[in-house]
């Protein structure tokens, strides 16, 4: 197994994790298999019970794991699934010494951060590199690493030493560390300065690791005498020194490592050069550019509790990209503070209320995402009342999707008091109540989480007919509270339909409403498996709707199925229909893999 190490040094915020998303992707393209892990080094177990405001989307995995959002760049820019050990915690890791402490494994000896927590740490990156993650059912040829946080944090330290002690124990063929740092530009004199990633580097190299590679933050690229200083200074080989400059989308970042040659100074570390192919990223660069180029717009309105920080809705805002960009329109992002459009706004801040409700209607589409809490509920069920009523595209997604049949129930029905037992404990006329297998003691890790099993009633949805008419989906969630299923006879008797529900027929996962031009809503998370090139069935129908292009996306989706067939393997086999040249259907949204 090789092993690349992607850490960070002056400031936050840089871009390691999609530097290590895009190492991955183009060792990829190399012919190798990649896998990832994620360090974060605070105490938490997971991600579960942070605010987004204050660290980005609680991203979801397939097995349940609630874990930092960057996990969602290396599936998306690899397309691989990734597992709950593939994040690793500073909680996780003292949770499992302390566990063993308590059984007696350390025979009475003193447990100390050195060895036992950072022989755990070793121990933990090596299991997780294991795990297979693209579907086969060996291990994966090169893990990629990245170390949360800033090199000099002191919650940092013990993952720094684990690294240290790694680097020497798998062999330094096996090992190439890549430092991310920050090369800045004063306005003053308009020069590039390396002297905060000098200071970097000597801070890296005194705590035990000396980086192979420096991929440099800047506006512009580096000029050759700041690279020469950089390589004199930080001990690096001159071509080692790449710049990661602004770019009009991350896309292009891979792309940025294949100019400057970054692979081949990987594969000169890890002594992979004879094994590599040539990088193949025609169809990613095609993508990249193409979104570059895109010029009709396509305006879509989200409306959420948490729009002050744009990454608590980043995984939302990747799948209506991706969708975007297969449907060729340029996406147009409308991020409107929920609160914003309600009543209190209007007499409190006239202004953000008029401001909010004005993107709302200009908006060819309205998307409300998950959340939790009283904060913003209202705004999102008027959001939702005047996509239903003035047959806007609208899609709902978990709370979305709840409050959207809470405003059916109390607009259609007359049930003014409807509403969700989280929102209101004492409502008699509960439209959405607690789940009886959740946990009201606990918070972390005790919703309904992961891939659970969607079936489809009828395929005469549009819901159904945006996945292929198959006859189940896998999707992942995340929630508590779920559609009350006394509720349903009702809401269906007054037209609102439930195309999909679980295994047992009683929880409700998709709400539709057959007589609108795309109203929908899904109490699992579609944007999590949303990848570039592989956009999600229910933003497809969005976007779709939005562009006023939705039949033709339903009859894209129908054909795309039936041209792909399951080998023996469980792999898709590409056919070609009949009459067709050489082009099989199933490439109609394929930008890249």
């Amino acid at each position: 197994m090789k092993y690349v190490v992607v850490s960070g040094g002056v400031v936050s915020g840089l871009g390691k994790g999609v530097t290590a998303s895009s190492i991955g992707l183009i060792l990829k393209s190399c012919g190798f298999r990649v896998t990832a892990i994620k360090i974060d080094p605070y105490l938490n177990i997971d991600a579960g019970t942070m605010s987004p405001i204050e660290h980005g989307e609680v991203y979801v995995l397939d097995d349940g794991g609630e874990v930092d959002l960057d996990l969602g760049n290396y599936e998306r820019f690899m397309d691989i699934k990734l597992t709950s050990e593939n994040n690793i915690t500073t909680g996780k890791v003292y949770k499992h010494v302390l566990e063993k402490e308590r059984k007696g494994d350390y025979l009475g000896k003193t447990v100390q951060v050195v060895p036992h927590i950072t022989d755990a740490i070793q121990e933990w990156i090596e299991r997780a590199a294991r795990i297979p993650v693209d579907g086969q059912s060996s291990p994966a040829d090169v893990c990629v690493i990245e170390l949360g946080g800033t090199i000099g944090d002191i919650e940092s330290m013990p993952f720094i030493n684990a690294l240290g002690q790694f680097s020497y124990r798998v062999g330094s063929e096996n090992f190439c560390l890549i430092h991310v740092s920050l090369v800045p530009v004063l306005n003053v004199v308009g020069e590039q300065k390396t002297k905060p990633t000098q200071h970097s580097v000597r801070d890296l190299r005194g705590l035990g690791l000396s980086p192979n590679i420096l991929a440099c933050r800047s506006a512009k690229p580096l000029e050759d005498n700041v690279k020469a200083k950089l390589s004199r200074f930080c001990q690096v080989p001159m071509e080692n020194v790449v710049t990661l400059y602004d770019c009009p989308n991350i896309w292009h970042i891979p792309l940025l490592l294949k100019e400057q040659k970054a692979h081949e100074a990987i594969l000169r570390v890890l002594n992979l050069t004879g094994f590599a192919k040539e990088p193949a990223l025609e169809e990613w660069s095609l993508m990249a550019k193409m979104s570059d180029k895109l010029h009709v717009p396509v305006k879509i309105a989200v409306v959420g509790k948490y729009t002050e920080l744009l990454d608590s809705y980043l995984s939302v805002h990747k799948a209506l990209l991706h969708t975007s960009v297969a449907r060729r329109k340029k996406l147009v992002i409308d991020w409107i503070s929920a609160s914003d459009l309600e009543q209190e706004a209007k007499k409190e801040n006239p202004d953000a209320y008029k401001a909010a409700w004005k993107l709302l209607k200009g908006a060819d589409g309205i998307l409300v995402p998950g959340g939790f809490g009283n904060r913003g509920v209202q705004g999102k069920i008027l959001a939702a009342k005047y996509a239903r009523e003035n047959k806007v595209p609208f899609l709902g997604i978990c709370l979305g999707m709840q409050l959207a049949v809470i405003e059916y129930a109390r607009t259609v029905l007359g049930l003014t008091d409807a509403n969700s037992t989280e929102l209101d404990p004492n409502t008699k006329n509960p439209c959405v109540v607690f789940m009886p297998e959740g946990s009201k003691t606990h918070m972390g890790g005790t919703m309904r989480l992961g891939s659970r099993r969607t079936y489809f009633q009828a395929k005469d949805s549009k819901s159904a007919k945006l996945y292929g008419n198959r006859s189940f989906v896998d999707e992942r969630h995340r929630h508590r509270y779920e559609v009350n299923p006394a509720m349903v006879p009702r809401l269906e008797s007054a037209g609102l339909t439930f195309p999909g529900k679980d295994e047992s027929g009683q929880r409700m996962e998709i709400v539709e409403l057959p007589n609108h031009p795309f109203y929908v809503g899904a109490q699992f998370h579609p944007e999590y498996k949303s990848r570039p090139g592989k956009p999600s069935p229910l933003f497809l129908g969005l976007i779709g709707a939005a562009c006023g292009e939705l039949d033709n996306v339903l009859q894209q989706s129908c054909q795309e199925t039936a041209a792909s067939r399951p080998q023996s393997n469980g792999k898709l086999e590409r056919v070609y229909l009949k009459g067709a040249a050489k082009k099989p259907v199933s490439v109609v949204y394929s930008l890249c893999s």
